[in-house]
């Protein structure tokens, strides 16, 4: 009872620190530091649980507003120049891409302004402008426009602005990273070669729109976005074929492709948050212990959200992630004990119910936000998706062959070609079917009722799951006990 008190108390301290973060958008009462002391206090008296678990909810809720606070004093610069014109020194954060009318569209960070005002400025800033061929990543670029607060990932945003690029990347990771991507452009034809790219590392900027609309009305979207699919998939592998070697080993390699995976796709929000799980989840098995998944996500959210806030005020990427991961690592495994029991499930069947899971608790803020719904869903991803990890594996090698050997180029990438020819096909067909997808919208107070009703049918599955589970933990402990007597 220790042991499940202590995880039931960190995860609410860390949902309250999350709550807090919410609240400093509105209000912030002041005098951190003699609450966080009280509050500390109260935690530390184990002898009165109650006490204990109030005190902690409330040393969440106070650190989670505090921290919120201060950093709302580092994003007035936004609102004190929004919609002046303003110049700024920054760093790509991604290579550039043309739009329709000829603006290069890239993002950009560690931002300091030099006019009107010389300051530093966090966060990312969205730019699109003209003056300059190309922008790669890791380029550092003065921006002159007007500058627009945004919602979302981003700051704010600069458009029709004019581009200088003061200091080309001098990065080789950074030039083996442009290099790899045009080798696979190279090697695969397009469109091809852009689906490959955002198979593997989530770039989707070169894809064509009338792909984009037939992933997006088949629901399939996530496959060409990078994410903790990815991940997962990179680690299973690792596992598999390091089965028979030690623990160090495997540790060492899954934390070396992590990183790789992290240099190829750019390190962005969504990858980070999938990273940061994959970890959390690789040290606890490394070192024989294991999280609560409902811990696991909490402290994940925490720590992406503490370390920068406005993914929790407005950015929707944020709450679709670990609603997904919610999916995948709560709901699924209570799916597969509710109505399979013991039985391990087959790769058609995990895929089912991992994908139905995802989509149970993402589709409400999809409804509420987007307005879009997919019939076809579920069967395209049991059709699709258990190809991906194959598709990656062959992307790659297409990469290489294309950055390596470019006269054999073809020859390597053909297994690719062909692989995702019959992929973007079943995609294409699939959303030419007759209301493939619908547009539904569901207002604030529906999205809440939802998702309390999926909080208490959750609620009821565990509790008629957990009482055959805590007895078979209690056996061992009563047979030691009989021991001693």
């Amino acid at each position: 009872m220790r042991d499940v008190r202590r995880t039931t108390v960190i995860a609410l301290s860390l949902g309250a620190f999350l709550l807090g973060l919410c609240s400093a958008r509105f209000y912030s009462p002041g005098g951190y530091l003699a609450l966080v002391l009280v509050f500390g206090i109260g935690v530390c008296i184990r002898k009165i649980p109650t006490l204990s678990i109030v005190c902690a909810i409330l040393l969440g809720l106070t650190l989670g507003n505090w921290r919120g606070t201060v950093f709302i004093k580092h994003l007035q610069p936004y609102s004190q120049f929004s919609k002046k014109l303003v110049t700024i020194e920054a760093t790509a954060s991604t290579d550039a891409v043309y739009l329709d009318r000829g603006q290069l569209a890239f993002d950009v960070g560690n931002i300091r302004m030099v006019a009107p005002d010389a300051q530093n400025m966090i966060g990312v800033i969205g730019v699109k402008g003209f003056g300059e061929s190309m922008i790669y990543r890791g380029d550092k670029v003065l921006v002159t426009a007007k500058l627009y607060p945004t919602r979302g990932s981003k700051q704010a945003s600069m458009s029709f602005a004019k581009v200088t690029r003061e200091q080309s990347s001098a990065s080789m990771i950074n030039e083996l990273r442009r290099k790899f991507l045009a080798g696979l452009q190279s090697a695969v034809p397009e469109p091809l070669g852009s689906f490959g790219l955002g198979i593997l590392i989530g770039q989707r900027t070169t894809l064509p729109k009338d792909i984009n609309y037939q992933l997006s009305t088949v629901g399939l979207t996530h496959i060409v976005a990078v994410s903790g699919y990815n991940l997962t998939i990179i680690v299973l592998a690792v596992h598999r074929l390091t089965r028979k070697r030690s623990k160090y080993q495997s540790t060492l390699l899954t934390l070396l492709l992590i990183g790789l995976f992290l240099v190829l796709t750019g390190s962005s929000a969504s990858i980070v948050r999938a990273a940061i799980v994959s970890i959390l989840s690789l040290w606890a098995w490394y070192y024989g212990r294991t999280f609560r998944p409902s811990v696991l996500i909490l402290l994940a959210a925490s720590l992406t959200a503490g370390w920068f806030p406005p993914y929790i005020w407005s950015d929707i990427g944020w709450y679709l992630s670990f609603l997904a991961f919610t999916g995948v690592l709560v709901v699924a495994p209570l799916i597969t004990q509710r109505f399979m029991g013991k039985r391990e499930p087959k790769i058609l069947a995990m895929v089912l119910n991992e994908t139905l899971a995802a989509q149970v608790m993402t589709l409400p803020i999809i409804l509420f936000i987007f307005g879009r719904l997919s019939i076809i869903s579920v069967f395209a991803n049991m059709l699709i998706v258990p190809m991906v990890p194959l598709a990656m594996m062959l992307s790659f090698l297409a990469g290489l062959g294309g950055m390596l050997v470019p006269s054999l180029a073809g020859w390597v990438a053909w297994p690719a070609t062909l692989l995702m020819t019959y992929m973007l096909d079943i995609v294409r067909l699939l959303s030419m079917l007759p209301h493939a997808s619908i547009d539904y919208k569901i207002n604030a107070l529906q999205l809440a009722v939802v998702y309390v009703l999926i909080l208490a049918v959750l609620l009821i599955w565990w509790h008629k799951i957990t009482p055959s589970v805590k007895i078979k933990k209690l056996k061992p402990r009563l047979a030691r006990a009989k021991q001693i007597q």
